[in-house]
């Protein structure tokens, strides 16, 4: 930091597109930025934006990202002297924030202290109940009864859903507690967890905070965030909505409580439950930066990022606290099909492309990997319009036009949850999915015979020698293509009176190129954008968007396995098996047989149907690829 208490370089102690999104703000600052790279992300898209990086050898986050000492070392290195967290990782952790200081930097957060009061759940809950603070009283798991279920097993430390259990039958309370620990210790290094009631049908609302170290606390509205997989985030919106007067006040007046009780500084959120009956409990505070902090910005007009690092130079805030104006809805897009249990997808993002009139913020660029390594989220899309309903409706149609080309995505979900008259209605509350998941998932089938015969066509005039609409091959064409459990063959023939496809009486061809096809069904005229990649074909047009996979006219027999085998979804850790599960054993239907870590997440692997297990050559600690063998279950 100069003289005048400036900062000039920041490094940010993150990756992907918290890291871009600071280093957007530093630039418009004029203050120059630092990037770090797990070998995973070597080709990154934040380590290309930065003015300079430095590698932290190693691709696991335990190995890179979550090393203070090597972050600390690489600020110094590159003579950086301020560093930002960012989100996840070591944002919330007191130790890096008071190494960061030792070491003679600017923390871009807040004091170590303040973190270290919110850092464990449970002691934060003792400080905010001595500050007034409303919350729900835990509950002792070794004195449960039936009259206290259901109840929710949460971990004391860290966040993001993880080492989080609910328990809806007594028996089960012991093995989820177990679970829980489990993962919160391989999650935070931290196995502590309590129980608290679980309060069925609530809504998951925050409030932001931004405090300087002059006396100000300003709390910036509320954010909804009650749509949720696995108790995390996928659409937020702000304001909440349908908030009664006084109870927004409540939240604002708790939000500010808690801060000043800590003598916070800098941006922070502090969360709440609110019940059916319109009470309001504390859940937790987030020192530091959400990942939904986007939809505050569009509603107030300020960048939180440039607030952050005029707190840390130790300026004020402003006097004025600006007025709010419209509404803000971020949906984060996942690579992960939320139809399979929610199984995260890796590889290549071919490409990446939303439509105008929105707020793209990404750590993703055509050509990009989906690392196993890292939490699967692609991009955070964000509209805002003067109304909500103007708002989801806009996020909703550029989410529909988007273009993306790569791993599987959970984008029809989030277009069609915008549009469930639930939440367009602004009924909102944490069990929105176990609701109506099977109905927002279910797979769209119109128009994937049409999507078909326009990759063959178009694969077709790709491998005609001179590519000319004429010199595609005339005689009879037959060409295969899965698209999630079914397969469509189609045969077709054109000649000089144009294209004849079984099955199609009322198409006619119009227009054809490698790239696009257009074609007139029952006097409709539509374009179908076609591109390849491999054997994956993409087809986007008014239908919707469809991923093919082009298969061969003879299945290979050598792709074939055993009935009954389970194969790892995708590449990760097997980091448990069941307890006491051998070969030979009898299992039942959906019974859960090892867990497979990846991608911040656990999966469970479990039997398909009732039989035996005839073989388990899964270790505890083993690490698989996709395909790999798990178990076999035999009838």
């Amino acid at each position: 930091m100069t003289d005048t208490g400036e900062i000039r370089s920041v490094l940010v102690a993150n990756r992907g597109e918290i890291a871009r999104r600071i280093f957007r703000t530093c630039r418009e600052l004029g203050i120059a930025t630092v990037a770090v790279y797990s070998d995973a992300d070597a080709g990154a898209a934040h380590v290309r934006e930065a003015d300079v990086a430095v590698r932290l050898p190693g691709e696991a986050a335990g190995e890179t990202y979550l090393r203070g000492e090597l972050l600390v070392k690489a600020a110094l290195a590159a003579g950086a002297d301020a560093v930002h967290p960012g989100y996840g990782f070591l944002s919330e952790s007191h130790e890096f924030a008071a190494a960061v200081a030792d070491a003679g930097l600017v923390w871009v957060g807040p004091p170590p202290a303040a973190i270290a009061a919110m850092a464990s759940k449970t002691r934060a809950k003792e400080l905010m109940a001595a500050a007034g603070v409303p919350l729900l009283a835990p509950v002792d798991p070794a004195a449960a009864g039936a009259g206290d279920l259901p109840l929710l097993v949460k971990a004391a430390a860290g966040g993001g859903g993880r080492g989080m259990r609910i328990v809806r039958e007594l028996d089960a309370l012991e093995s989820e507690l177990a679970s829980a620990r489990a993962e919160a210790a391989a999650a935070f290094g931290d196995g502590e967890v309590f129980v608290e009631p679980y309060v069925e049908g609530g809504r998951h609302v925050e409030v932001q905070v931004l405090a300087d170290a002059h006396g100000t606390v300003w709390t910036l509205g509320t954010r909804d965030c009650s749509l949720q997989r696995r108790h995390q985030k996928v659409i937020e919106e702000a304001p909440a909505p349908g908030l009664p007067d006084a109870l927004r006040d409540a939240l604002h007046r708790a939000a500010a409580q808690a801060a000043r009780a800590i003598d916070y500084r800098g941006a922070g959120t502090v969360e709440f439950l609110v019940s059916g009956d319109g009470r309001a409990y504390f859940l937790e505070m987030n020192t530091r930066l959400q990942v939904e902090h986007p939809v505050t910005e569009e509603i107030y007009r300020l960048d939180l990022v440039a607030l952050q690092l005029a707190v840390a130079e130790g300026r004020p805030l402003p006097d004025a606290l600006p007025e709010p104006r419209g509404h803000a809805v971020e949906a984060r897009l996942y690579a992960e099909d939320p139809a399979a249990d929610w199984q995260p997808g890796t590889g290549t993002v071919h490409r990446i492309e939303v439509p105008g009139g929105v707020r793209l913020d990404s750590g993703i660029r055509d050509g990009d990997r989906v690392s196993v390594h890292y939490d699967p989220m692609l991009a955070k899309v964000i509209a805002w319009a003067p109304t909500r309903a103007e708002a989801v409706r806009k996020l909703a149609g550029a989410l529909e036009r988007a273009t993306l080309h790569g791993p599987v995505t959970n984008r029809d979900l989030l277009v069609r949850s915008l549009r469930h008259p639930e939440f367009a209605a602004g009924r909102l509350d944490t069990g929105f999915y176990d609701r109506n998941l099977g109905a927002l998932t279910a797979p769209e089938t119109a128009g994937d015979a049409l999507c078909a015969l326009a990759a063959a066509l178009a694969d077709a005039h790709g491998r005609s020698r001179f590519g000319g609409f004429r010199n595609v091959p005339a005689g009879p064409q037959t060409k295969r293509y899965a698209h999630g459990e079914a397969v469509h063959e189609v045969r077709y023939r054109l000649g000089r009176d144009g294209l004849a496809a079984e099955g199609f009486p009322g198409v006619r061809l119009l227009g054809l190129a490698a790239d696009e096809v257009v074609l007139e069904v029952d006097g409709v005229r539509r374009t179908f954008a076609v591109a390849r990649y491999g054997d994956r074909v993409y087809v986007d047009s008014a239908l919707g968007a469809r991923a093919l996979t082009a298969l061969p006219r003879f299945p290979d027999p050598s792709t074939r396995r055993e009935p009954g085998s389970l194969l790892a979804p995708m590449p990760g850790t097997v980091v448990r098996i069941a307890d006491g599960l051998a070969e030979g054993d009898h299992v039942t239907a959906g019974q859960v047989l090892l867990w497979l870590e990846a991608m911040k997440m656990e999966h469970k692997i479990t039997a398909p149907a009732a039989g035996t297990l005839t073989a388990l050559p899964a270790r505890t600690g083993q690490q698989v690829e996709v395909g790999t063998l798990l178990a076999v279950v035999t009838d």
